[in-house]
């Protein structure tokens, strides 16, 4: 019996090195659209109405996304936009932050959207200026996430009535297939976005959504090892 549990010990720690040694390296068959230098391939959208002056540069091959000034966000989305395809990348969240991947984004970032927000929904699968039809929880994400660290995310997008899959950190989130496309003109293709939430707004019109807490001062969302296989 002893034996039998050393050997399953040691089974579980080989996994977890396996999938761990995994972050840091694009997988096989995946094509970078980040170059790890400068934002080239990226633009920041201008038509967001989560800001359009987000703070939004590249360190040491990161993507870092800021609130500039405080309060204003915004959505870094790629030039190219994509139908079916899985997407790759290493994110590194700080805590009470709010923002998300955008997935057949638009201009204005309407998109089905993945959650990166501590604390909250992180890994949900939500829609951004839309109504999903079936939305999806990262129920079991705390026993994989490694907080104030790189986590992995990997998702694919098929379909003209999309499904959509999550990986984190190797490890399956969940599945959903879409009863319809949700988007209101029936889009198959969009870009991919980063976002950074707003949490203050210029009109008093908009009090009434209030994200006051949804961004802390100086935090960020970071990126790196942004690849794609489309499919």
């Amino acid at each position: 019996m002893l034996l039998q549990r050393v050997i399953v010990l040691f089974f579980l720690t080989l996994v977890t090195h396996i999938v761990n040694a995994q972050i840091g390296k694009i997988p096989a068959g995946f094509t970078p659209i980040f170059n790890g230098k400068d934002l080239k391939g990226w633009h920041t959208s201008r038509t967001s109405h989560q800001g359009t002056t987000g703070n939004f540069y590249v360190e040491n091959g990161v993507i870092t996304l800021k609130q500039h000034p405080y309060g204003q966000g915004g959505i870094l989305l790629t030039d190219k936009k994509y139908g079916n395809f899985e997407l790759y990348l290493e994110a590194k969240v700080d805590s009470f932050c709010n923002g998300g991947i955008f997935i057949r984004s638009t201009e204005s970032g309407m998109a089905y959207q993945i959650e990166l927000a501590t604390p909250g929904g992180l890994g949900d699968l939500l829609g951004e200026r839309m109504t999903v039809s079936k939305g999806a929880q990262a129920t079991n994400i705390a026993k994989v996430w490694k907080p104030n660290d790189w986590n992995s995310f990997r998702i694919r997008m098929e379909g003209d009535v999309p499904r959509i899959r999550l990986w984190v950190n190797g490890e399956p989130m969940w599945e959903v297939t879409e009863p319809v496309n949700d988007f209101v003109a029936g889009a198959t293709s969009g870009m991919i976005g980063l976002q950074a939430h707003w949490s203050a707004v210029y009109s008093q019109a908009a009090e009434a959504f209030n994200m006051a807490g949804s961004w802390k001062p100086g935090a960020a969302h970071r990126f790196r090892n942004i690849a794609i296989k489309e499919l």
